[in-house]
């Protein structure tokens, strides 16, 4: 077929069949009887089918009007469900935030929230796809990541430099508080990352002060460590921004003693000029606001 045909001929048809009575159909869509019955008669002339039998005051569908009855119900969701997922993104308080999966759990969905209760009509949209690397005014408001993105057109500024942190869940930190490292490596085990163990930074804290820990498991996704460090499996190397709001509320806890490196510097950026709605602007004010209130772990190595 080299036309489709027209979605108002094919909703009319829905409707009809769906009541198995015109004079219904045209009830529901604001239409005439003969309006319905003149769409369902050019469909049947360009499909060249009958579609409907006759049957007292009503018509039910033939075999052909059965088949396409069912694919038009399931274009007509299809296409209901994209309007409403476009109606979404029309809403006046959205506003897109793209960060790396660790960095967006551990603190910026807890600034969000915060954001959040202060203005009800913000709706952020929380995403880590990282390829979405472009500030526009329909996919992304506020991108954050490792790297400035040197974009045209972008109010872009350092948004806070990482630091990764020796740490346990809170049952396994007081057992080890108190206990010389000969004792803590018999009570724990390590929990490493894959690129861990050979990044230059982390490295010698690794091979030095962490190498008498057992090594429990080695992940190569920072979200399976996080969930088995939290499970208090074992003891970690993690950057802050991962753990933030678990270091705020004691569930996670620095273990002392050990070295503090200094880890990612984040990036937070925006369209310089007009963006979405104010809420952007407020939003990456908020995020900003927020990182220049953390207190550094360490003062001297943070």
């Amino acid at each position: 077929m080299k036309n489709l045909p027209s979605l108002r001929h094919l909703m009319g048809f829905e409707a009809a069949a769906r009541h198995g009575n015109f004079s219904r159909a045209a009830q529901e869509l604001c239409l005439s009887q003969s309006a319905i019955s003149h769409q369902v008669q050019q469909l049947e002339e360009q499909l060249d089918q009958p579609l409907f039998h006759r049957v007292g005051r009503g018509v039910e569908l033939t075999m052909a009007g059965e088949v396409l009855l069912l694919a038009v119900q399931k274009s007509l969701t299809t296409l209901e469900t994209g309007l409403q997922r476009i109606a979404t993104y029309m809403a006046p308080g959205l506003v897109v935030v793209v960060a790396p999966a660790a960095l967006m759990q551990g603190w910026i969905a807890p600034q969000m929230e915060a954001a959040q209760e202060a203005d009800p009509q913000l709706l952020p949209v929380l995403s880590t796809d990282e390829t979405a690397r472009f500030i526009d005014e329909v996919d992304v408001d506020i991108h954050i990541s490792n790297r400035p993105l040197q974009q045209a057109d972008l109010h872009e500024q350092v948004l806070f430099r990482d630091v990764y942190l020796v740490v346990a869940a809170k049952v396994l930190a007081a057992k080890l508080m108190g206990q010389q490292l000969p004792q803590q490596y018999a009570l724990a085990g390590m929990l490493c990352l894959e690129k861990s163990l050979s990044d230059d930074l982390l490295g010698p804290l690794m091979r030095d002060e962490l190498a008498g820990f057992r090594k429990l498991a080695i992940y190569d996704d920072m979200r399976l460590l996080l969930d088995a460090l939290r499970r208090g499996r074992g003891v970690a190397c993690v950057p802050y921004s991962a753990i933030a709001s678990e270091l705020a509320s004691g569930q996670i806890q620095v273990l002392p003693g050990y070295r503090q490196v200094a880890g990612e510097t984040w990036w937070i950026a925006r369209a310089s000029g007009a963006t979405r709605s104010p809420h952007v602007v407020q939003v990456f004010d908020a995020l900003c606001a927020a990182a220049s209130e953390i207190v550094p772990i360490s003062t001297t190595q943070f």
